[in-house]
C-alpha cells in the first residue's frame, strides 16, 4: 500500500496590497537566493540554462491553456504556468524510470536539446532573477515542503529542493490533521497577504508530505490610468448579453500589432521594471482561431512586429479567481503514472513507496489604473497619402480577450488567462 504525497500548488494574487512579511525561515531562503544570484555574472549568453529552457517553459504554457480551455467553457481562466512547471520539476528529481519520462514530456522538456542537468539549473536561476530584491516590481516566488515526521527525505532529494528551488522544510505531524491545516492554511495565508484563505479544507488521512508553490506579484503601469476617466460601460459577452463594468480609459504611446492572418490586435503595456503585459483582442467570431495558434512562435512574431502608435484605449477595472484541478488535467495531457500505484518517486524518501494524491492551483488577479496587468490592442490603418496623420484609433476591449504578463529577464510566461467576463469574480 502505497503513501501518499499530497501536492498542493497555490498562485497567490497580483495586485496585493501590504508589506511583504517573513514566517518560518523564508528571510533566510530569501537571502540565500539573493547571496547565490550575486554569484552570476550579469552579462549571461544563449547557452545560460535558464535561456535553454524558456522554450520548453513557453511550450507547456500553451499546451495547458489549451487543456484547460476544454473544460472552462465560457469561464474565465487565469493561471501561472510558471508556478506550475516549477513545481513539478521540483517534483521530478525524485521521479525515476517511465513516471520521470512522463513529466518530462508533460512539462515539455526535450532531452536532446536540453539536459537534466540544465534544467534544474534554469529554474534555479529564474528563482534567483525573480527573487532579485533591486527589481522596481514586487516579484516573489517560492516553494515549501511541509514534510511529516514519520517521512524520512533521502539527503540527495532535500539537498536539490533546497540548492535548485530554494524550497523551505518545515516538519508537520499529519497524524493530527487539524494541526497540520491550520498551519499550511497560515502559511499560505501570508504568503497571500490575506488574499487566500482556509484553502485546505481536509487533508487525505494517508498524507505525508504537502508541497506549496507560491508567486507573488504586484506592478505598476509605467503610464497609469487616470481614475477621473473611468467610466460604467457595457462588456458584450455575446452578441446578445452584456455586462456593466468600469472602463478605464488612456489615450497614449503604446507597441501593437495587428496580425491579419488571425484576425486580432495585440498590445503591450509595460510595468515599471523589467516586465510587461501583452492583452489580445480577437475580431468577434475568431477567438478559438487566435486559442488554437498560441504557440511560442506565435507570440514571438508579435513581439517582433510591434510598432509605437498612439491609440485611444479602453480597458475595463476587474478581479477574478480560478481554481483548477491539476491533477485531473496533467492527467488528460499524457502525464498518468505520477497519481497512481505504478508511481516511481524512489528518488524522494526512505522506506516509503509515493504518489502525488492530489493537485491544485488557484490563481487571483486584480486590473485597475495603477497597474497589475492590462493590454489594449489598437488598429493601424492605412490611408491615403494626402492624409498622413490618421487620429488615433479607438480600441474598446468591451468584448472577450486574452492576456499574458512576461518577465523580460527571463522570458518567462508569469501569468496567462483569458476574460470573458470581467463582472464574475471567480469561476
Amino acid at each position: 500500500m502505497k503513501s501518499v504525497l499530497y501536492w498542493c500548488l497555490l498562485l497567490l494574487g497580483l495586485h496585493i496590497q501590504g508589506r511583504y512579511s517573513s514566517s518560518l525561515n523564508d528571510e533566510q531562503q530569501k537571502q540565500k537566493i539573493h547571496h547565490s544570484s550575486e554569484d552570476h555574472p550579469q552579462a549571461e549568453g544563449e547557452n545560460s540554462a535558464h535561456v535553454k529552457l524558456a522554450p520548453s517553459n513557453a511550450d507547456f504554457a500553451f499546451k495547458f491553456y489549451k487543456q484547460i480551455r476544454e473544460e472552462a467553457g465560457n469561464k474565465n481562466i487565469f493561471f501561472s504556468p510558471l508556478s506550475i512547471s516549477t513545481a513539478f520539476t521540483m517534483l521530478s528529481l525524485g521521479a525515476r524510470a517511465n513516471t520521470l519520462r512522463q513529466l518530462h514530456k508533460g512539462l515539455a522538456f526535450n532531452l536532446t536539446e536540453i539536459e537534466k542537468q540544465e534544467i534544474h539549473e534554469g529554474f534555479q536561476r529564474i528563482l534567483q532573477l525573480l527573487n532579485d530584491p533591486h527589481r522596481e516590481v514586487q516579484l516573489n516566488m517560492g516553494n515549501a515542503l511541509f514534510i511529516d515526521e514519520r517521512l524520512k527525505l533521502l539527503q540527495k532529494f532535500l539537498e536539490d529542493v533546497t540548492n535548485f528551488y530554494y524550497s523551505s522544510a518545515i516538519s508537520s505531524n499529519f497524524r493530527n490533521p487539524p494541526e497540520a491545516i491550520k498551519e499550511i492554511n497560515k502559511y499560505i495565508e501570508t504568503k497571500t497577504h490575506g488574499k487566500i484563505v482556509d484553502l485546505l479544507e481536509s487533508l487525505d488521512p494517508d498524507t505525508v508530505m504537502v508541497l506549496v508553490s507560491y508567486i507573488f506579484f504586484k506592478g505598476y503601469w509605467e503610464n497609469p490610468f487616470n481614475n477621473l476617466n473611468t467610466r460604467d460601460s457595457d462588456f458584450f459577452l455575446d452578441a446578445k448579453n452584456s455586462v456593466k463594468v468600469k472602463m478605464m480609459h488612456q489615450s497614449k504611446n503604446f507597441n501593437i500589432h495587428r496580425d491579419e492572418e488571425l484576425s486580432c490586435w495585440v498590445v503591450e503595456i509595460p510595468y515599471k521594471g523589467n516586465v510587461t503585459s501583452l492583452f489580445v483582442l480577437p475580431d468577434e467570431g475568431t477567438m478559438k482561431q487566435v486559442e488554437d495558434a498560441l504557440l511560442k512562435e506565435t507570440v514571438s512574431k508579435w513581439l517582433q512586429a510591434f510598432e509605437k502608435r498612439k491609440i485611444y484605449l479602453d480597458l475595463p477595472k476587474f478581479s477574478i479567481s480560478s481554481s483548477y484541478d491539476v491533477k485531473s488535467l496533467f492527467q488528460k495531457m499524457g502525464v498518468t503514472e505520477l497519481f497512481t500505484n505504478q508511481a516511481d518517486l524512489s528518488g524522494v524518501a526512505e522506506e516509503t513507496l509515493l504518489k502525488v494524491s492530489k493537485a491544485i492551483h488557484k490563481a487571483t488577479v486584480d486590473v485597475s489604473e495603477n497597474g497589475t496587468e492590462a493590454a489594449a490592442v489598437t488598429m493601424i490603418e492605412l490611408v491615403p497619402l494626402i492624409a498622413p496623420f490618421p487620429p488615433p484609433p479607438h480600441i474598446r476591449f468591451n468584448r472577450p480577450f486574452l492576456m499574458m504578463i512576461i518577465d523580460k529577464s527571463t522570458d518567462g510566461v508569469l501569468f496567462m488567462g483569458k476574460i470573458v467576463n470581467p463582472a464574475a469574480k471567480e469561476d
